[in-house]
């Protein structure tokens, strides 16, 4: 029986530029971590309200934008935040797209206003995609190298 070859593994740095093209054709700069299994995107102005048919959409500004957006595709779950609260999050599946690949990640929405960084993916979406974390590749490198 032939082996079947595993995709060499994808570098990416602790920080990376993304565009989610569902929401905006900008690139933000997301923060790797690790530590949290799924990843956060920044929301503003989000609403639950009655769809068609008695469903439910959501609707919110993403990226702290003001543009709003209309999911009818949406999860619901209880995490525990960094601060050890447990808090209702809202789940969308979306696209993101880092140095011009597309990949479909899961995100909660997070309202991230006072955070450095408007999207934290985690390390679901890094072991799904075969991602490696280099502290000494991408955007948080470049940006050390810029500043000495």
């Amino acid at each position: 029986m032939p082996k079947r070859s595993t995709p060499e593994p994808k570098i990416i740095g602790a920080m990376v530029s993304a565009v989610f093209p569902e929401f905006s054709e900008q690139s933000v700069l997301a923060k790797i971590d690790t530590g949290a299994y799924t990843g956060a995107l920044h929301y503003s102005k989000l609403k639950e309200k009655p769809g068609k048919d008695g469903s439910r959409v959501l609707e919110f500004a993403p990226l702290g934008g003001t543009k709003t957006f209309t999911i009818e595709e949406f999860a619901i779950s209880y995490v525990k935040s960094s601060n050890g609260a447990r808090e209702k999050r809202y789940f969308v599946d979306t696209q993101i797209e880092i140095e011009g690949i597309a990949y479909s990640i899961v995100l909660s929405l997070a309202n991230r206003g006072d955070m450095k960084f408007p999207v934290l993916i985690g390390r679901r979406f890094l072991k799904q995609n075969n991602f490696i974390v280099d502290v000494n590749h991408g955007a948080l490198a470049q940006k050390k190298k810029e500043q000495a």
